[in-house]
């Protein structure tokens, strides 16, 4: 059984780590703004599912894989670092939508349409798959049984971050009440969308 004393580091660890703004939850916050935290629920819920498998995946040892090879690597790299540059523009071509029309907006992107983007931008990064194979065992111990111990860091991690992103989802929301403008909302669009290419481009030139 792990350690109180090592849970709770591992806790401020993942605390800090997740609440850094990212690519996740610059989409939850953006998502906030424009659908309301009730839709965003949906996109948290895809961020969710690829956070889900990646930490499976680390765990079953594709990080492991991913740090050794370098063409898997690569491939997954730019597969990701090209998806987040079509988001980005997608989002910063977007019609501005002002706050008053917010049902409108909502009707316009389906649930499955915002589930996919949250599950396709948490799955954006391969980075995720080593971060968790190099961050899990760094607070396990060795004598003790591993499946107990994975359990229970992918689950505080889980919880971590879902609750950052519904932090940042109602950020959004409350941001929409001054953004009640269409001049705002597209500023907001092009600032998003201009972090989501750059976060893309910046994803090219990460190494193993």
């Amino acid at each position: 059984m792990m350690s109180l004393q090592t849970w709770l580091l591992y806790v401020t660890t993942v605390f800090f780590v997740s609440g850094t703004p990212g690519p996740n939850m610059l989409l939850t916050m953006t998502h906030g703004i424009h659908y309301g935290v009730r839709r965003t629920t949906i996109t948290c819920l895809g961020l969710a599912s690829g956070l889900s498998l990646i930490m499976a995946g680390s765990a079953a040892g594709l990080g492991a894989l991913l740090a050794a090879s370098e063409t898997l690597f690569t491939v997954v790299k730019y597969a990701g670092a090209a998806y987040l540059v079509y988001l980005g523009i997608k989002v910063w071509r977007a019609t501005p939508t002002p706050v008053a029309e917010a049902g409108t907006a909502a009707g316009q992107q389906s649930a499955w349409a915002l589930y996919r983007s949250g599950f396709l931008v948490s799955m954006s990064n391969p980075k995720a798959f080593v971060f968790f194979t190099a961050l899990f065992p760094q607070f396990m111990d060795a004598t003790q049984p591993q499946t107990e111990q994975l359990a229970i860091l992918g689950a505080t991690f889980f919880a971590i971050e879902l609750s950052w992103n519904f932090l940042y989802a109602a950020g959004g929301a409350r941001m929409a009440r001054w953004l009640n403008t269409a001049r705002r909302l597209k500023m907001v669009n092009q600032v998003s969308g201009g972090v989501f290419v750059g976060a893309g481009l910046l994803l090219t030139g990460v190494s193993r």
